[in-house]
C-alpha cells in the first residue's frame, strides 16, 4: 500500500483518545469534506508505523457568548452570520470510531494497540485505502459492537462510502457482499437486519 498522509488534506488534531475512538477539533471553515460515516487515518506521533483507522461518528458545532447574543438578540444580518462562520474560529469536533490499524502495510481489523496522542493531525482516508482496508468486512462486528454511536447509520454511511470509492462497476456487487456478511452476523436480530439492508440498498 503506497503511502498517502502527505497527499490528503489534514481535517483537525486529535484532542483526545481512547482506544476505542478519538475526538479531533478543527474550525468551522475547514469542515467542507469531512461526513459522518467517513473512513480517516491518524498516524500515531511516537509510533509511525502505526495509521489507525477510524469511522467519524459525529460532527459537533460548539457555541461562544457571541453566538448566543447573536441568537438572542433576532436581528441577524447575512452578513453578520458570513463572518462568524468565515472570520471567526468557532471549534468543531469530530467524533471518530477506531475500526483498525495499518502497521507496516498490515491491515488490522481490531482496536490499535495504542490510542493516537493529543495533536497528532487526522486525514481523511484516499480511496485506495479505503478500498484495502474493506476487502474484508472483519470490522463490521466491531461497529456492531461499539456503545454510544448510532451503530446502523454509521455502517450504512461508511459502506456507501466505500463502495463510492470503488470503480462504478464494482460497486453493486461490493454492497451485495456487504449485505450477506451483515445477514450472517445479524441473523439472531432480523429487524435489525432489514433496517440496515434497507439503508444500504443502492436502489
Amino acid at each position: 500500500m503506497t503511502d498517502t498522509t502527505a497527499q490528503q488534506p489534514i481535517i483537525g488534531s486529535v484532542l483526545r483518545a481512547s482506544t476505542v475512538g478519538f475526538v479531533c477539533g478543527t474550525r468551522s471553515q475547514d469542515i467542507v469534506h469531512p461526513s459522518f460515516g467517513a473512513f480517516v487515518r491518524t498516524r500515531h506521533g511516537q509510533m509511525g508505523e502505526i495509521d489507525v483507522i477510524g469511522l467519524i461518528h459525529a460532527i459537533s458545532i460548539d457555541d461562544d457568548p457571541l453566538v448566543r447574543q447573536l441568537v438572542l438578540a433576532n436581528n441577524m444580518t447575512p452578513a453578520a452570520a458570513r463572518d462568524q462562520r468565515e472570520n471567526r474560529m468557532v471549534p468543531v469536533e469530530i467524533s471518530v470510531v477506531n475500526i483498525g490499524f495499518i502497521q507496516y502495510d498490515y491491515i488490522y481489523h481490531n482496536l490499535p494497540p495504542r490510542p493516537p496522542l493529543s495533536l497528532d493531525p487526522v486525514q481523511l482516508c484516499d480511496d485506495e485505502t479505503i478500498m484495502a482496508f474493506t476487502e474484508r468486512l472483519d470490522f463490521l462486528r466491531l461497529v456492531l459492537n461499539t456503545n454510544d454511536v448510532p451503530t446502523e447509520e454509521l455502517l450504512a454511511a461508511a459502506l456507501l462510502h466505500a463502495s463510492n470509492a470503488r470503480p462504478e462497476a464494482q460497486r453493486y456487487a461490493f454492497l451485495v457482499h456487504a449485505g450477506r456478511r451483515l445477514a450472517g452476523l445479524l441473523a439472531h436480530d432480523p429487524p435489525r437486519l432489514q433496517h440496515l439492508l434497507r439503508l444500504i440498498n443502492p436502489n
